[in-house]
């Protein structure tokens, strides 16, 4: 389906561990990328002895933008591994950090990659994945004499109001899956007497 994608309904965690160093995996949903740092921060306070907090997040469900931190790894062996289990799971809007207790043993570069991702898989495996809609918002403008033919049309139609602002003349947001986003401007186009501009 062009117009779905999956992300995750609440935070949940993972735990992985491999020769004394423990791997705690937070996955969040994310809506923006300034909201990382703040997690972040607030994963530093709560692990203040932990040697490191590698993340990586997805935003985006059309353009999607990708963000990889080894946070004093070995390049691309803490991250890398946390940002491809997003993608291969197909998740979006996310950000996993995963914070490690060093337990006295090295364990090479392989090692940590899958430590890496087994933490972030638990992680997901514990996460309530949901599928959402893409959506395309439209606001329409129009007299009061065209309100009942308009809310006839979007209740046959099952669009989804978001906001009404009905004062001397009448104006409403309201919302279309994108695979009927070409549908839904036609229906409204055709209307006389009212006026639909896209606003995504």
């Amino acid at each position: 389906m062009e117009d779905i994608y999956k992300t995750i309904e609440k935070e949940s965690t993972g735990y992985f561990k491999d020769k004394g160093s423990k791997f705690y995996a937070y996955a969040f949903p994310l809506t923006n990328e300034d909201a990382v740092k703040d997690i972040i921060t607030a994963l530093k306070k709560e692990h203040h002895s932990a040697r490191h907090h590698c993340y990586a997040w997805r935003l985006g469900t059309e353009t999607i933008r990708t963000r990889a931190n080894d946070d004093g790894e070995p390049s691309s062996t803490a991250g890398k591994p946390i940002l491809g289990q997003l993608q291969s799971h197909e998740i979006t809007n996310i950000l996993v950090v995963v914070v490690r207790y060093f337990g006295g043993t090295l364990l090479g570069v392989s090692g940590l990659i899958n430590a890496y991702r087994n933490a972030t898989i638990e992680a997901l495996n514990n996460a309530e994945i949901i599928t959402k809609l893409i959506e395309i918002a439209f606001e329409l403008k129009f007299e009061y004499s065209m309100l009942n033919t308009v809310m006839n049309k979007l209740k046959t139609e099952n669009f989804d109001i978001e906001t009404t602002d009905f004062q001397e003349s009448c104006r409403l947001v309201f919302k279309a899956r994108k695979s009927e986003g070409n549908k839904a401007f036609d229906i409204f186009n055709e209307l006389y007497g009212v006026k639909i501009t896209r606003l995504n």
